[in-house]
């Protein structure tokens, strides 16, 4: 497994995202108030919708369009909402947020 460095934890307010590009689109990587990260595909299954500029509340995103709302663990929407996006499994080391090279080339596919 090839990990890439991604950015810093301090780099994303609490409840915040910040966006990775990359050349086969973006992931939106979120915090929660407590510390955990999350990475999904910056667009919301319903319309496209940027999740990184949406809400963060608990262990889910709610689109800044019309307020689905996304779980960071699974991609899956909650409630009566049906669709999903693409997650991909972050590691924590200190302060630096990794990600796998193969979770990246998986965004193309």
């Amino acid at each position: 497994m090839s990990l890439i460095e991604i950015g810093k934890l301090s780099d994303i307010p609490r409840q915040g995202a910040r966006c990775v590009i990359t050349p086969t689109g973006r992931i939106a990587v979120f915090r929660t108030a407590e510390d955990h990260i999350f990475a999904l595909e910056d667009r919301c299954p319903h319309k496209g919708g940027p999740l990184s500029q949406g809400i963060v509340h608990g262990g889910a995103v709610t689109c800044p369009l019309h307020n689905m709302v996304i779980s960071l663990e699974s991609g899956h929407a909650m409630g009566a909402d049906e669709g999903w996006v693409r997650t991909f499994p972050l590691e924590l080391d200190g302060e630096t947020i990794l990600i796998d090279s193969a979770s990246l080339a998986a965004l193309a596919a």
